[in-house]
């Protein structure tokens, strides 16, 4: 159950970091503007396909989460 709770509150934190950034900077600057994202307008509507930038943000995580791992197994 320790492990537990130090898992829930670092990522209790970072949630709360992630928050204040995207409030202070209204998202990361740059993001969903990445080279390879798709943006079509179809008359009156806007669809945007953020493919680079869904990529980046999951190899992102991946990387986070497993050091992450690796420092509650050790």
């Amino acid at each position: 159950m320790e492990l537990m709770g130090k898992a829930l509150l670092i990522m209790g934190g970072l949630l709360v970091f992630l928050g204040l950034l995207f409030i202070g900077l209204g998202g990361l600057p740059g993001l969903g503007r990445l080279p390879g994202d798709r943006v079509f307008h179809v008359g009156n509507a806007t669809i945007h396909f953020p493919i680079v930038t869904m990529l980046l943000v999951s190899i992102i995580l991946t990387i986070v989460l497993n050091l992450v791992i690796r420092l509650f197994r050790g």
